[in-house]
């Protein structure tokens, strides 16, 4: 099923999830929003997703998607340990978010079809989050980039951290700059997009995006170097900027890399190993080490985890880590096994981000933006849906372009 016969309202539905993991803990706004009122839009967002997914496929046609039905698998470890009263409601209440934010990705798989359809989505929505960022830093500097984190960037309209700015910014970054590669978006729509992210990116002082945004576009460039001109001279043009860069500009950037940061603060990865070592040290029972100890806030003594695996591993044991681990192999490997083009790119980028960012952020076992990248790449990596032959016109009986997505035909902006 082509771009152009997707409905409208599949948009709305990705943009209401995306709506949905934005969260409701971060810096203070200019406009005090009680945290009850930020709950009830994003968790409304995603019931509205649902039934928005639902009216457009009201006979639930889905796609096969390997993905989801690991995904779907998660919700069994996590459902068991919920379900124990030590959890609290709060962990059934998580489960129950997680299985309708599933269902919703089921619901609109349907129109996944290897195409850039929810690139597209996921960079306008985004887009569209970062705006909110930018004039919230034009509206209240001060609110903006307040000392209690370091005068880093935040969101001062809607409670965004640096991290989750960073995050969206590099992969709407990436994203924009394979489109305009494989000529999917023209140079000044991608331009419109990427200047603005990179300017945020840098004011949220965000390592972890800018490490994934970096190896994640060295890799999806890579795998089309060998059938892309563009590609290969974008690489090499890309390598010589960032060598001059890097001599020129070397304090600068190791300025900007340790923000202010000791030796001891930044080896232990701003405090992050010292709470790794106790969730890792604390006494387990057998139940919690298979099945966890239920969905939470990942964090563990008052402190966030900030680490994927051990988030999963606390929360859903070493079945969720078995699963998450599958379902990250099996789009790593379904990319890696397809010839190349710009949907295996945009694919292997998204994929290759998340393996990074796992390792200082959380987020790869509950309902969040790491899980819609995956959703993302799995729409690229999708076959192409059968479509009805076309009757050639009398006027031009041999076009081979009859068969062709109009989306493949010509460039579209961003």
């Amino acid at each position: 099923m082509s771009a152009d016969r997707t409905p409208r309202l599949v948009g709305v539905a990705w943009g209401l999830l995306i709506v949905n993991t934005l969260g409701s803990a971060g810096a203070e706004t200019v406009i005090p929003l009680p945290r009850s009122l930020i709950q009830m839009v994003t968790m409304g967002s995603l019931a509205v997703a649902f039934a928005l997914a639902l009216a457009v496929n009201p006979r639930v046609r889905v796609r096969p998607s390997a993905y989801l039905f690991l995904l779907t698998l998660l919700l069994v470890p996590s459902v068991i340990a919920s379900s124990n009263p030590e959890s609290g409601f709060g962990a059934l209440f998580r489960c129950g978010r997680l299985a309708l934010f599933v269902g919703t990705l089921w619901l609109l798989s349907r129109w996944w079809d290897g195409g850039p359809t929810f690139v597209r989505h996921h960079i306008r929505m985004y887009a569209l989050v970062l705006a909110s960022v930018a004039a919230g830093a034009l509206i209240s500097p001060g609110a903006a980039m307040p000392e209690l984190y370091g005068g880093r960037l935040v969101g001062a309209l809607w409670p965004l951290t640096p991290p989750q700015i960073g995050q969206y910014a590099a992969v709407i970054t990436g994203l924009a700059v394979l489109l305009a590669l494989g000529r999917r978006t023209s140079r000044r729509g991608a331009a419109l997009v990427v200047v603005p992210a990179l300017v945020l990116l840098a004011l949220t002082h965000t390592r972890t995006a800018t490490l994934g945004l970096l190896a994640g576009l060295a890799l999806a460039i890579g795998s089309l170097a060998l059938t892309s001109v563009a590609a290969r001279r974008f690489f090499a043009w890309t390598v010589l900027c960032a060598t001059v860069a890097a001599v020129a500009f070397n304090s600068l950037l190791q300025a900007w890399f340790l923000r202010g940061q000791s030796e001891e603060n930044f080896t232990s990865l701003t405090g992050r190993a010292k709470v790794w070592e106790a969730l890792l040290a604390a006494p387990r029972t057998t139940s919690e080490r298979l099945f966890g100890a239920g969905l939470g806030d990942k964090s563990f003594g008052g402190l966030p985890i900030d680490n994927s695996w051990l988030a999963v591993y606390h929360e859903q044991g070493l079945t969720g880590i078995t699963l998450v681990s599958a379902f990250v192999v099996v789009l790593g490997g379904v990319a890696l096994l397809r010839p190349p083009s710009l949907s295996r790119a945009c694919a292997i980028f998204l994929i290759s981000y998340c393996a990074i960012a796992s390792y200082t952020e959380a987020g790869l076992g509950d309902a969040s933006p790491y899980l819609l990248h995956l959703a993302v790449a799995a729409s690229l990596l999708a076959a192409p849906a059968a479509s009805p032959a076309v009757p050639s016109s009398p006027s031009t009986p041999g076009d081979p372009r009859r068969h062709i997505p109009r989306w493949a035909r010509r460039p579209e902006v961003v």
